[in-house]
């Protein structure tokens, strides 16, 4: 019996996963439980368990595909059993958007790749030619209408490498039409020099050394045209997303305060000792500020709120995000019931979640449900910034570096370790002066730390 494989939906926002890698290939025993592939899906990977015994017979897509939720990717049975040569409602296995482009096969872009008339076709024109995904890539990047590859696969179907070889023949071909002599042939091959485009100063136009020798000059004394591209993708793509829509929906506004950290950085190094021989873990500054930023969040509930559905829901808990930076990206786990923790509580689950983090073992529970996010760039030379909400929370936090700068202490000029805190809020939910309420008891409850401790 033929046992459907889906990409999976986890979460109200996800529209398409992106394969990272299969654990199991066709024709491959498997039982139910047992983990078929890992696909990436909003910021986080997961890895899809079989929900079904048996073989896997076909799988439709590989890594670096994308995948609408909840379409099939492959299909489990028994060794008897045979599956689609394609999956329902997709032709030639195109899985998404990102494959558009392709389907203008005869764009003007594709003017500039040969396409000698005696290179064999795979598919009648009009007709849609099955490729894998790395052969759909390999022709976008190569300008090349799939229509005119010849597939070595199953039933015709494109390879990168089917791609891979028409180019080369098409660049054989199109070199062996100039007319050039046999040294000018020699040096351009030498050094990788495309014959087609110089124009030949001999008779009837033929390139000779010298013109070869002159581009190359040219090509040398031009700045060079290479450029890294870094396609927007999975977490980066879902990141700038969200990014992008916080900034144009919600009117931000970020005021700052500069806090005095001396009683503060007296307190951590008392109770350094005490929690690490209790947890075996350093308490630091973050742990400090979380719980200082919860206290105050019970006391200005506005702040700890959420817009959902064009209302402000506001928060019971202190559910607090904590921004960790991870490979290619950022990720916010949410610290749940902030306040009730003590300082040892803290240092041990907000460890362990920002490990989860960089380790990519977080849940999608993990990352969902915060009502307020602090951000710590604290370890880098910033003594300020201007941080996005992290929607559908309304306000978000900035620390600074600490840094040992000049103040006024009873009248006289001392220096002391300073910190900058930047709040942004959305100005639809919260007013400046609320805003301003709450950085001012933030303020105080952290040049005051022992107020934590009652």
């Amino acid at each position: 019996m033929l046992n459907e494989v889906f990409m999976p939906k986890l979460g109200m926002t996800m529209e398409t996963g992106t394969i990272i890698q299969w654990f199991k290939n066709p024709g491959d025993p498997v039982k139910q439980g047992d983990i078929l592939l890992e696909v990436m899906t909003d910021k986080i990977n997961i890895e899809v368990e079989a929900y079904h015994s048996g073989v896997l017979l076909k799988r439709y897509f590989e890594a670096d595909a994308v995948v609408p939720v909840n379409h099939v990717i492959g299909y489990i049975g028994d060794p008897g059993d045979t599956a689609p040569d394609t999956p329902p409602d997709i032709s030639g296995g195109e899985a998404s958007s990102s494959n558009e482009g392709e389907a203008q096969g005869a764009s003007s872009d594709q003017a500039s790749a040969a396409e000698p008339e005696n290179l064999p076709n795979a598919a009648t024109s009009g007709e849609k030619p099955r490729a894998t995904p790395a052969a759909r890539k390999a022709a976008r990047d190569r300008h090349v209408a799939l229509q005119q590859v010849k597939g070595s696969g199953e039933h015709g179907r494109i390879h990168r490498a089917d791609v891979e070889s028409y180019v080369a023949a098409a660049q054989k071909q199109a070199a062996a039409a100039v007319r050039a002599t046999p040294l000018a042939r020699k040096i351009a091959s030498d050094h990788g020099v495309d014959l087609a485009p110089i124009e030949g100063s001999g008779e009837r136009g033929k390139v000779l050394r010298s013109d070869v020798e002159r581009a190359l000059a040219a090509a040398k004394n031009q700045p060079s045209r290479d450029k890294r591209v870094i396609k927007m993708q999975g977490m980066r793509k879902i990141i700038a997303q969200r990014m992008s829509q916080s900034a144009y929906t919600a009117p931000h506004v970020t005021i700052t305060t500069t806090v005095d950290m001396t009683a503060a950085k007296a307190l951590r190094a008392e109770l350094l000792p005490v929690i690490e021989k209790q947890t075996g873990l350093r308490l630091s500054f973050t742990e400090m500020m979380l719980k200082a930023v919860a206290a105050c969040l019970m006391k200005h509930p506005t702040l700890n709120a959420r817009w959902e559905n064009d209302e402000v829901v506001l928060q019971d808990d202190a559910n607090i995000g904590l921004a960790v930076s991870v490979k290619d990206g950022l990720l916010v786990p949410v610290l749940f019931g902030t306040q009730r923790m003590g300082l040892a509580e803290l240092v041990m689950k907000s460890k362990e979640l920002a490990g989860k983090a960089r380790e990519n073992r977080l849940k999608p529970e993990d990352l969902s449900g915060g009502s307020f996010t602090v951000s710590n760039l604290g370890m880098y030379a910033v003594d300020s910034f201007t941080p996005i909400i992290n929607q559908p929370e309304v306000a978000i936090l900035g620390i600074g570096q600490i840094q040992e700068k000049p103040a006024v202490i009873g009248g006289e000029l001392k220096v002391r370790p300073m910190m900058t805190l930047s709040l942004s809020f959305d100005h639809r939910v919260v007013d400046g002066a609320p805003a301003a309420a709450f950085l001012t008891d933030l303020k105080q409850v952290l040049e005051q730390p022992y107020q934590l401790l009652i």
